[in-house]
């Protein structure tokens, strides 16, 4: 269950950190921030930041070994690093149509996932 939760807890924080850091990307074609500049955009990206820490902070504590969690420190984070391109590559594929996924993407989400077979190994 700890475990199930814990990286629940990692994808919603994911969500608000991709929005944080890259949705103002697009924040572009919105009049509120075309009209207040990049002050709006940081405090907006900021507010967001403020969810992804919600969700991130309980993720860890109750995820982490040394908490009674399933997941040693190694594992959170390449557990995390792993979320946070699936997150990213949904995020990119849907908010941004130019952009595109090539065969070196793939590649380097596997060895991702590899990272994650090899950090579990006991």
């Amino acid at each position: 269950m700890k475990s199930v939760a814990t990286i629940f807890l990692l994808l919603v924080s994911n969500i608000f950190m991709t929005l944080a850091w890259y949705g103002h990307l697009k924040f572009k074609d919105w009049s509120l921030f075309t009209k207040y500049g990049l002050v709006a955009v940081i405090l907006f990206s900021w507010s967001l930041a403020l969810f992804e820490y919600i969700f991130q902070v309980p993720a860890n504590r109750i995820g982490y070994a040394g908490n009674n969690g399933p997941f040693n420190l190694m594992q959170l984070k390449v557990l995390q690093e792993v979320i946070t391109l699936i997150v990213f590559v949904i995020f990119s594929l849907i908010m941004f149509k130019n952009e595109s996924l090539r065969w070196n993407h793939f590649i380097a989400l596997i060895f991702l996932v590899l990272a994650v077979y090899f950090v579990f190994k006991k």
